[in-house]
């Protein structure tokens, strides 16, 4: 069985970076400047470095489109680079904490990490954005919608809540940290932004993904690759910067008894619906109608303007760690990454369920499956 599948590729200072994008439907619509939009978001975000100041990312479809529309092939998205001088680049002796450099340099058995920084580094996301934007064109096609925003920076967290996803955007987008609360939390943000730039040091955070009106039971429940859980922890662990995922309660839950815990299943306007939704819209690795609620937790950037202490490869003498042009704060474009990497894989799992050769194959078969959902479960 195929599947909806990508992959990316290219270097930080290479030519470009592509995401090549396997089994999109055939006649699906594919808005370029949508994309564009998404792409634009991930540069964006208070606490970026010079680099995003230098690239303009915007897509180009190579392959794959025509008029707008998918041709059942394998559609090539590309994202040329501004700064694209890797022939010209020097070492990197000098490993960086927390980054890939000197676990990389052991893997080849080198002493010169620039190799592994070129493909290391989070520069290879504005792939996985193009992908995921495509990704969630297609589920818009049968109103899925799926939203990252930035629940925490540091230790100043946002409490709000907002079940509207067109309100929820609306609020995000209005927002130099793409939180939902507003210009106050955005101040306190700010401020602790610019004293932690002044310091030469970085800031980690959290942000979430909601996805509405995902349909009970995508993914599945008889083999543990196929648990849509499972495959959402995977896909937000592999972000550079993520170092933890919980979805619904998380790790809340454990200090909750079960009685608490799991959501009671009622019926209301003649629909089996759950109180709550500590699950997180999913149960057994399915999901089970109510909103997918997904956490990520982002380390701070591992290059400091005051470096931390290494080991020179070529010298073995101890030395602080080389500077490379980076970020204070990545919080809110790894929020766009993350929504983007959550929107592909329920796009995945939504076509595993529903996927045929056509788009109006996935349309008819999509229809049917909600139109006996509602003759079995819901009350005439």
């Amino acid at each position: 069985m195929t599947t909806l599948s990508y992959i990316t590729t290219g270097e930080s200072h290479g030519k470009c970076l592509t995401a090549v994008i396997s089994d999109v439907p055939y006649g699906t619509s594919i808005n370029e400047e949508a994309i564009n939009i998404d792409l634009a978001r991930r540069q964006g975000g208070y606490g970026r470095g010079a680099r995003m100041k230098m690239e303009k990312d915007t897509v180009e479809i190579l392959t794959g489109i025509r008029h707008g529309k998918s041709l059942g092939n394998p559609i090539t998205l590309m994202i040329k680079n501004n700064v694209s001088n890797i022939e010209e680049l020097g070492s990197i002796t000098k490993p960086r904490p927390g980054h890939t450099d000197l676990a990389g340099a052991m893997k080849y058995g080198l002493t010169d990490a620039r190799d592994i920084s070129e493909r290391a580094s989070a520069r290879e996301t504005v792939a996985r954005v193009a992908a995921g934007s495509l990704a969630k064109q297609l589920l818009s096609l049968f109103n899925v919608e799926v939203c990252g925003y930035v629940v925490s920076i540091g230790n100043i967290t946002s409490n709000i809540r907002i079940n509207n996803p067109s309100e929820l955007r609306t609020k995000r987008d209005a927002s130099l940290f793409y939180c939902p609360e507003g210009e106050k939390l955005d101040e306190k943000v700010k401020q602790l932004v610019d004293e932690t730039t002044k310091q030469g040091n970085t800031l980690g955070g959290t942000f979430e993904v909601v996805v509405f009106n995902a349909p009970p039971g995508l993914g599945n429940f008889t083999t543990w690759d196929g648990k849509l859980d499972g495959r959402l922890a995977y896909a937000l662990m592999s972000i550079q910067t993520v170092k933890g995922v919980e979805i619904g309660s998380g790790f809340q839950s454990a200090r909750m008894p079960g009685s608490e815990v799991h959501d009671e299943i009622v019926m209301k306007d003649n629909k089996i619906i759950r109180k709550s939704n500590n699950a997180g819209g999913i149960e057994g690795g399915i999901t089970n109608g109510e909103p997918i609620v997904v956490r990520a937790a982002c380390k701070p950037i591992s290059t400091l303007l005051k470096p931390l202490a290494t080991v020179d490869l070529t010298s073995k003498k101890e030395a602080e760690a080389q500077y490379e042009r980076s970020d204070v704060c990545v919080v809110p474009a790894a929020s766009v990454i993350g929504e983007a990497v959550v929107a592909f894989e329920i796009a995945a799992a939504f076509l595993e369920k529903f996927g045929g050769d056509t788009l109006e194959e996935v349309k008819e078969r999509y229809n049917t499956y909600l139109d006996r959902i509602g003759s079995m479960f819901y009350k005439k």
